[in-house]
């Protein structure tokens, strides 16, 4: 198989093939979630692309090092330099210690990480775990002279980092409109300059979640966390950082500024964004009240969704989008998606039961090379599961008796489904090969054989009917009588 892997690079916006700094090995750091409430389906979105990129990294052979951090701190409201830190905020509502807010909806998190069956990553650092490493960064940015104390407030200096380097070289934005839209802000009386951000704030005598540094008590900004921990287990510069494109403009452009300014080097090779989530067409969000949890999608339990869809079959229907295209949810979009995860499914458990024949005019490997080509093309996903659907059918008309298909055939078929369905794409089969539900199944589809032998076709097909009407298909063939989920 041709392996030649390319990658669309934000920072330079095209393609370009994927070189690791120290093949085999790479590494990737991809923005986790701020843990102060109920993680939302734009994260695990992000995540979930990030899986398959992780997975497909592993298919190929490198040695991947993980890291997706946990903010635990530092994040205030509105992602400004002031105001009250989400975590503080959201403990002093619920009368509770911030990290009791902190454990709550991490281990929620994690739940629902298993839920969609991502892969964790190999390291999982959290902001406050690191609040040393930090102040150790913010020091030497102050040595070199790209940051200044203001009444306890350490910022960074964009004006004078972008006589040296290009502030907005990921987003190419101009500089005089960042400007211009700035002037509104709280907070300006301290900085310099109007887009300078802040590296370490001072706390108020009534912030909870605070720590001592040089400067007095307070606590990190927001991006000098990504910065600390990326370097520290990553190395001043890795291969990949991640995230959703919306942390791209502020985010990662200030962790872009504030690696470059520490170790004079860009801290990432390749930038990788996914795209944002919208709903009927418009763009999904707390304040336009069209946005839903992810256990709100599993249940149904929404006035927006008709009814709850299984999270192998969100996963699926994620996957089915580019990681780089909007990912437009509907009632009907899940309904074709719950569809198609089925009948892929089902065509999967048939391979078993395919009997060979000594000739084929079937070309199974072609296909397998196309998965690999989509996934090579920036992880194409679409491409690469409209080539498994193109599998699908003819384990179908094979099974069905409509096409021929050789020993060596069925065994590249069974390698190409157990390559991208279950290792590349990670998904399962939530029937989950519940042996009980076989042993009823084989017991009824007994049943119906024996009412066709006796010719009561009443109620064999009463039975086939009963079974359709709850959601299992029986499908009769001349090698026996096979049940799936619909």
């Amino acid at each position: 198989m041709d392996h030649k892997l390319v990658i669309y690079n934000t920072i330079t916006r095209k393609k370009e093939e994927f070189k690791p700094i120290n093949a085999p090995f790479v590494g990737m750091y991809v923005c986790g979630p701020t843990v102060y409430s109920d993680v939302h389906l734009g994260n695990c979105r992000t995540f979930v692309s990030f899986d398959l990129i992780y997975r497909y990294l592993l298919h190929l052979g490198y040695k991947v090092r993980y890291v997706r951090n946990i903010t635990d701190a530092g994040h205030l409201e509105g992602d400004r330099d002031e105001g009250d830190d989400k975590f503080s905020k959201k403990a002093r509502l619920e009368q509770v210690e911030p990290m009791e807010i902190v454990q709550k909806y991490t281990i929620g998190f994690h739940d629902v990480m298993r839920l969609f069956n991502t892969l964790p990553p190999n390291i999982e650092p959290t902001a406050t775990g690191h609040i040393a490493e930090q102040i150790e960064m913010v020091k030497e940015i102050l040595n070199k002279g790209y940051a200044y104390e203001s009444a306890g407030t350490i910022y960074f200096d964009v004006e004078k980092y972008s006589r040296e380097y290009n502030y907005t070289l990921l987003t190419n934005r101009n500089i005089e409109e960042l400007l211009a839209n700035t002037r509104d802000l709280g907070g300006q009386d301290e900085k310099k300059g109007r887009l300078d951000f802040a590296l370490w704030i001072k706390a108020k005598p009534e912030h909870i979640m605070r720590w001592p540094s040089p400067w007095g008590w307070g606590f990190p900004g927001w991006h000098i966390e990504c910065s600390a921990m990326s370097s520290k287990y990553l190395g001043e510069t890795f291969d990949i950082h991640g995230g959703g494109m919306d942390l791209a403009a502020t985010h990662h452009t200030n962790e872009i500024a504030q690696s470059q300014a520490c170790n004079h080097t860009q801290p990432a090779r390749y930038w990788m964004h996914t795209n944002m989530l919208t709903v009927n067409g418009t763009r999904m969000s707390k304040s336009a009240g069209n946005g839903f949890l992810p256990h709100e999608l599993f249940t149904g339990n929404h006035p927006m969704l008709s009814r709850g869809y299984s999270p192998m079959t969100v996963r699926f229907f994620m996957l089915q989008a580019h990681y780089r295209s909007t990912l437009d949810f509907s009632n009907e979009a899940l309904e074709a998606s719950e569809k198609g995860f089925k009948r892929l499914m089902n065509a999967v458990a048939l391979i078993d039961k395919l009997k060979p024949s000594s000739h084929s005019k079937l070309d199974i490997a072609s296909i397998r090379q196309r998965c690999y080509d989509a996934m090579n093309d920036d992880f194409n996903s679409p491409v690469a599961i409209a080539e498994l659907f193109e599998a699908s059918r003819i384990i179908n008309s094979v099974f069905d008796g409509k096409a021929a298909a050789t020993q060596e055939d069925i065994d590249v078929l069974r390698l190409l489904m157990d390559e991208f369905v279950y290792s590349i794409f990670g998904l399962k089969d939530e029937t989950g090969g519940d042996n009980d539900m076989s042993q009823l199944m084989d017991f009824i589809i007994g049943l119906r054989l024996e009412a066709k032998a006796q010719k009561d076709f009443a109620t064999s097909d009463k039975i086939r009917n009963g079974l359709q009407e709850i959601g299992i298909q029986l499908k009769d063939s001349k090698e026996g009588t096979t049940w799936s989920k619909v």
